[in-house]
């Protein structure tokens, strides 16, 4: 079995463009949800978020993600101790989960592909990508986010240009219909690459 990563920018639409993976039959790991899910059920990255954020890492039990999320973005070291505790988490999930699936290949949608130096992981990478502000006004629609907010959370990710030469397939995802034929196109690639 192959593994993919689906990669992009923050609305991007990499979740899109992953359902439509997923129409197709290709089973989907959604690494951003999965990390939020560890968050709150394994003991050991909830000790060490603690050991990190201080008790008001969680209320009530409950991840504290506003100041969690306001902490990192400003704070690149800070982010990178964060990501130190919960990227091993999710990959260690993810090849758990992956030995499970029975396909050709799975598609593992994570933000912080290139950032993290993740590439080697990967069989083939596909990279979702958008024009900046139509990228910002997706996200003003979909968060409570300023756009302050929105260009600090982007700043921490690389440029699709720095990116584009990095993946083995792109994905311009403005168009919905011509996105879902370039999904498909890929698709059938990866397929014959399998």
């Amino acid at each position: 079995m192959k593994i993919i990563g689906l990669t992009g920018g923050i609305g991007s639409g990499k979740t899109t463009v992953a359902k439509m993976f997923g129409e197709l039959g290709v089973p989907i790991y959604n690494s951003d949800l999965e990390a939020k899910k560890l968050m709150h059920s394994s003991k050991v990255v909830k000790k060490k978020l603690i050991g990190l954020f201080g008790d008001s890492a969680y209320i009530d039990g409950e991840l504290n993600r506003s100041m969690i999320a306001k902490a990192v973005f400003n704070d690149g070291v800070l982010l990178k101790k964060l990501n130190k505790i919960v990227h091993p988490a999710v990959r260690k999930h993810f090849e758990k989960w992956s030995k499970k699936q029975d396909y050709p290949y799975v598609v593992q949608e994570t933000a912080l592909l290139f950032e993290n130096k993740a590439q080697d992981f990967y069989d083939k990478i596909v990279l979702v990508i958008a024009p900046k502000e139509v990228r910002i006004n997706r996200l003003l629609a979909r968060d409570n986010s300023t756009r302050e907010d929105i260009l600090a959370r982007m700043k921490n990710q690389l440029k699709d240009d720095e990116t584009i030469s990095l993946a083995d397939y792109v994905i311009k995802n403005r168009d919905l219909i011509k996105t879902r034929e370039r999904v498909a196109q890929v698709h059938r690639a990866i397929l014959d690459f399998c």
